[in-house]
């Protein structure tokens, strides 16, 4: 009988960027995967990437991404800034890397189609890490939906509000993140809503700073219509202290409610469910939306299966963006 050693099968990490997200959340939940091993990290700056490399023992770290790419590895993260993201796709397809890369997938939906079309052409793997989709609550949701659980859906909204006022974080200099609120977390939003009731047919709203006058925007609201004529609306925000952030999908047999599963680490999520004649019912999970999603995207690779997030899900989702700033441009100039 021949003895395979597993070690040698697991899947070859390199992740580019090293910001706190790697280090804090992204590293701790990819160490729980079996069948893959993060061998090597870029950064602009060498000190980062050495401190990461050497609080993970992680054998190699550099500064020059073209070297980086000449590592010994078959899937690349990336984490850099949003001004980044477009260089570094192209370069890794090109290179042959399966890709896993941060949302928003670019500064501009040219940017990204062109990303979509280069992965496609050097036939690797283009996915982007939109983890609510992963979490088993949204999940079950989807499901109940589809049974038509409470009837035809009327409106579904989502809410993330969080206070990051401006500082050193390149999230808030728009030549390196193309936007604020809308682009960071209004983008998850956007996927929410798209995976719960399909794709988006229109979309109006508003753009704005209320609170914190920087060079993005802290705040973005919008009503949306669905191809399938049913509505949506959510609210994003850069400059709320304390907030209830929550899923609410109304129907005509019923509602159903998610608490916590936005923007919450380490909390259960909460699934409200109440329909016409019935007892209402209360669930809760908690869950490593990270973990999942590294999980399917680790299988897909391995087993040559669809992915349940791609490329083309950024692209879609930038696209809806720029149509709504777009919207609220042409609002505040009248």
């Amino acid at each position: 009988m021949k003895i395979t050693n597993r070690k040698n099968n697991k899947l070859k990490w390199g992740a580019a960027g090293c910001g706190r997200f790697l280090e804090n959340t992204f590293i701790p939940s990819f160490q729980q995967l079996k069948k893959s091993k993060l061998v090597s990290v870029y950064s602009g700056d060498i000190e980062r990437a050495k401190h990461i490399s050497k609080k993970f023992h992680i054998p190699f770290a550099n500064n020059n991404f073209e070297e980086f790419l000449k590592s010994d590895f078959n899937v690349l993260y990336i984490s850099s800034v949003n001004a980044d993201h477009y260089e570094q796709v192209i370069k890794g397809a090109k290179a042959g890397k399966h890709i896993l890369c941060e949302k928003p997938l670019a500064l501009n939906s040219k940017q990204a189609k062109k990303m979509v079309e280069v992965c496609k052409e050097n036939n690797v793997m283009f996915s982007v890490n939109y983890v609510h989709r992963f979490h088993p609550i949204l999940i079950k949701t989807k499901e109940l939906l589809n049974k038509n659980l409470i009837g035809r859906i009327i409106s579904v909204s989502a809410d993330f509000c969080i206070n990051f006022p401006p500082g050193g974080n390149f999230r808030h200099i728009k030549k390196l993140s193309g936007g604020g609120a809308l682009r960071d977390i209004g983008t998850h939003m956007i996927d929410i809503l798209r995976f719960l009731c399909g794709e988006i047919n229109d979309i109006i709203g508003y753009v704005d700073n209320i609170i914190y006058k920087s060079e993005v925007d802290d705040f973005a609201s919008a009503i949306i219509k669905f191809d399938n004529n049913n509505y949506g609306r959510f609210n994003v925000s850069y400059s709320a202290k304390k907030a209830a952030n929550r899923i609410e999908i109304f129907g005509h047999d019923g509602y159903i409610c998610i608490d916590n599963l936005i923007g919450a680490k380490g909390g259960s999520a909460i699934l409200t469910i109440n329909t016409f004649n019935q007892t209402k019912k209360v669930f809760r999970k908690r869950a490593n939306k990270q973990l999942q999603l590294l999980r399917e995207f680790q299988k897909s690779i391995i087993r040559k299966t669809p992915l349940k997030v791609t490329g083309e899900d950024g692209l879609k989702n930038l696209v809806v963006m720029e149509k709504l700033e777009k919207y609220a441009s042409k609002r505040r100039a009248s």
